[in-house]
């Protein structure tokens, strides 16, 4: 009966964690996702940015020759800004892609300071060189403590090739460097 009692009792508890929105871990997909698989790293493809690709005249620093965030993009990028504020989640560092769309995602989370990191480019047209970058990222992946939380805004390519995984526009994996899971995370009203 006592066995009987407690296992009850977890169920109870455990049902309870499920259905409650405001308790943290066992409700929130990003929470749970980096519980789940001890990720130090959350990927982020850069909010939406209509259009494929990048113009063929693009130069780095000209935001203009390039793809941006439309106006729905800039609104998903806040929205999720918002939903990880409001949801405790904290990072020790924002690295961004040098594109203009993920320095506009990361401006427009406003999760804190960020820094460019060239390891995060997009390599899809040749823009960067594929090797280069994958080996500047992987080395900073390598790098980073486990007990660590670092946020990297970038793109689809780059994302899948560390993890397989392709998120939509504003999407994000949870990757944990030394064992190489990942895991694909959406997030409520997303």
């Amino acid at each position: 009966m006592k066995i009987l009692k407690i296992t009850y009792a977890t169920f109870i508890c455990s049902l309870y964690m499920t259905i409650t929105p405001a308790q943290g871990i066992a409700t929130e997909p990003l929470k749970k996702a980096l519980s789940e698989t001890l990720a130090n790293v959350v990927f982020m493809r850069h909010a939406l940015a209509p259009g494929f690709g990048d113009p063929t005249e693009f130069q780095i620093n000209d935001c203009s020759t390039q793809r941006n965030l439309d106006q729905v993009g800039r609104r998903q990028a806040r929205l999720i800004g918002n939903y990880m504020r409001d949801h405790k989640i904290v990072f020790d560092t924002i690295l961004s892609s040098q594109w203009c769309r993920c320095k506009q995602t990361a401006n427009l989370l406003d999760m804190g300071n960020w820094e460019e990191f060239t390891g995060l480019n997009s390599f899809f047209q040749g823009h960067a060189d594929r090797t280069d970058t994958l080996t500047k990222l992987q080395h900073k992946l390598d790098e980073l403590p486990a007990d660590t939380l670092v946020l990297m805004v970038t793109h689809q390519v780059i994302i899948n090739a560390i993890t397989k995984i392709s998120p939509a526009s504003g999407g994000l994996v949870v990757y944990n460097t030394r064992t190489k899971i990942s895991k694909n995370v959406k997030l409520r009203n997303q």
